[in-house]
């Protein structure tokens, strides 16, 4: 089993940045393949982003795409998202996702099993 927990978010105004971190517990993180979800009030959780367990491959929703990037360190058990010229409508609570069984990188939250807790990004305009 493996533990997320986000940290990173919060206020920013548009066109701004931020970077979340996701940190994980466990000594096979390097397995697992990670993806970054948000979910805004009264929407479904949707895909951001994904990056597979080598950091070889990554996938990233169209809305993002060009604004953030998503990154791991393995030795450090954390998996990042660096996000750019962020706009109002990125405003969600942001999660991080996971799961070791994942044979490509899965933009639908049932696929993954762990879960964090979320982090707030609000932008303002």
């Amino acid at each position: 089993q493996v533990q997320l927990v986000e940290s990173g978010g919060g206020l920013v105004q548009a066109g701004g940045s931020l970077r979340l971190s996701c940190a994980a517990s466990g000594r096979t993180f390097s397995a697992y393949t990670m993806g970054w979800f948000r979910q805004a009030p009264g929407k479904e959780r949707e895909f951001v982003a994904g990056i597979s367990p080598s950091s070889s491959s990554t996938l990233y929703a169209d809305s993002v795409k060009g604004r953030f990037t998503i990154s791991r360190d393995s030795p450090k058990n954390t998996v990042y998202l660096q996000m750019n010229s962020l706009k109002p409508e990125d405003t969600a609570v942001y999660y991080c996702a996971a799961d070791p069984n994942l044979w490509i990188i899965e933009s639908m939250p049932i696929k993954y099993n762990y879960w964090g807790q979320g982090t707030q990004v609000t932008v303002s305009s």
